[in-house]
């Protein structure tokens, strides 16, 4: 159906190409209503030709009409590295205000790419779109179809679906719930059995099913267990959706007392002990990196420290990109998207309807959102490497745990049961497939693919 309704659109907008067979009064009334489409373009494309963003819908039209038939011409040809080449050019004269330039290179990758080929055109697909999506900005009647946002519903099943075949946001997960549990254990003659977590980004509250239940193991019916958690979220919907989901959950563990507590993103810390003595962690996997300004990290931090917790657990996917240069930033998630999408093959056949929605729904979404944010844009993440964000956790009155050989274990055995095709690869080994290590002396735990690190977890306490 939304092929359906692209294709109508395109081909509303291509009848108004000039007939150059026609009258000049016939030629005329073309090109106004060609203006009339593609004005707002035309001011910054000075020198471009209409003809040439015609050519592109076309081919991307084709693309999305052909997918299957194409796959296979492309593996022969083995053009893998030539597509990326390509890209990269592509990219260049993007950021060069060569709009001419970037338009003929992305009409002739749209003939080579695919949204169901290998892993190398699907992620090249992508990355085509949104740079088209930024070659014809927002004025464009085209940004729209090509920028089209996932319902909430189809994100949340994609999301879903990675999460259930991918150890990508489970290991960062139980890395974090196990350094939570063991800092409850050692406070656990002077805590009244109590923990209070506070969560910065609950989002869909996957990760706290398991510490539910491996609270739930330690309590009995004489010592309940308390937890609470604090969850930060992105609307008063979501928020609901997931304290119904981990409320129903924690029903089936009498010997937990559970509470939770949804709170919208930027609200204050303010008044959210509520017993005394109570183990208070703080959850920081995937957060900081949303926050984007430096100045904002450094409030968020410092309200934390002066929370006082016990421990604060910090994930982030891992990056490398200091300068805010658009091409820094393309360079960056090119490299960090190549990888997700070539770790899709390790559990999901290049049919499945679940990897093409997480393709399309979830990590599509974010490559295409990445290109098109501006250079400014407080919504732009910030991906740094381990290194920056233990200066500022240090800078912040943090000091860095050693984490336990449970959750190093604990992270190896969750690789063997996820990964079904490509051979696991542990500290000091070098091949394909995943692999997970220890780093910064055993306060860190990452995740990887190939020779790409994807995210790092890590613990944290105040000093």
């Amino acid at each position: 159906m939304e092929d359906i309704e692209e294709e109508e659109l395109l081909n509303l907008s291509l009848a108004t190409v000039t007939d150059s067979s026609g009258g000049d009064m016939k030629r005329k009334r073309k090109r106004s209503r060609a203006d009339h489409v593609f004005n707002p373009l035309m001011n910054s494309y000075e020198g471009c030709s209409e003809a040439k963003i015609y050519r592109l819908l076309q081919m991307r039209e084709q693309m999305i009409k052909l997918d299957h038939k194409k796959k296979a011409a492309v593996e022969e040809t083995g053009k893998g590295l030539h597509l990326i080449h390509l890209l990269l050019i592509t990219a260049t004269a993007a950021d060069e205000n060569n709009v001419g330039s970037a338009l003929e290179n992305l009409t002739e990758l749209y003939q080579s790419v695919s949204f169901t080929g290998d892993s190398v055109q699907r992620v090249v697909a992508y990355f085509a779109d949104g740079l088209a999506a930024r070659l014809l900005t927002k004025k464009s009647p085209f940004y729209d179809m090509i920028m089209k946002e996932p319902t909430s519903e189809e994100e949340f099943l994609a999301f879903t679906d990675l999460y259930r075949v991918s150890p990508y946001y489970q290991l960062a997960h139980f890395t974090a719930n196990q350094a939570i549990l063991e800092a409850y254990e050692k406070e656990e003659d002077n805590n009244n059995s109590a923990l209070h977590v506070i969560d910065f980004d609950v989002s869909y509250g996957f990760q706290w099913p398991s510490l539910i239940q491996s609270l739930s193991e330690k309590a009995s019916s004489g010592n309940r267990i308390s937890l609470r958690i604090t969850g930060f979220g992105k609307s008063a919907e979501e928020l609901q959706e997931t304290e119904s989901r981990l409320v129903s959950f924690a029903k089936g563990f009498r010997n937990l007392v559970f509470e939770f507590q949804g709170l919208l993103r930027g609200s204050k810390l303010i008044n959210l002990r509520k017993k005394k003595n109570e183990t208070v962690a703080v959850n920081l996997v995937f957060h900081l990196n949303t926050l984007n300004d430096s100045l904002k990290i450094s409030d968020t931090l410092k309200s934390i420290r002066s929370l006082n917790p016990s421990i604060v657990v910090l994930a982030e996917q891992e990056g490398s990109r200091s300068p805010r240069s658009f091409l820094s930033r393309f360079m960056e998630s090119l490299h960090y998207f190549a990888a997700m999408f070539d770790s899709l093959d390790d559990f999901l056949p290049l049919e499945s309807s679940e990897r093409l929605s997480i393709e399309k729904n979830h990590l599509g979404k974010e490559i295409k959102s990445m290109l098109n944010y501006d250079k400014d844009d407080a919504n732009c993440p910030r991906y740094d490497k381990m290194e920056t964000w233990k200066g500022r956790m240090e800078g912040h009155g943090f000091a860095g745990m050693k984490l336990s050989s449970k959750s190093l274990i604990q992270a190896k055995l969750l690789l063997k049961i996820r990964t079904h095709y490509c051979p696991l690869q542990f500290d000091g080994e070098s091949g394909g497939g995943f692999k997970v290590f220890e780093r910064d002396d055993g306060k860190a735990i990452s995740l990887g693919w190939q020779d790409r690190c994807l995210i790092t977890a890590s613990a944290w306490h105040c000093v």
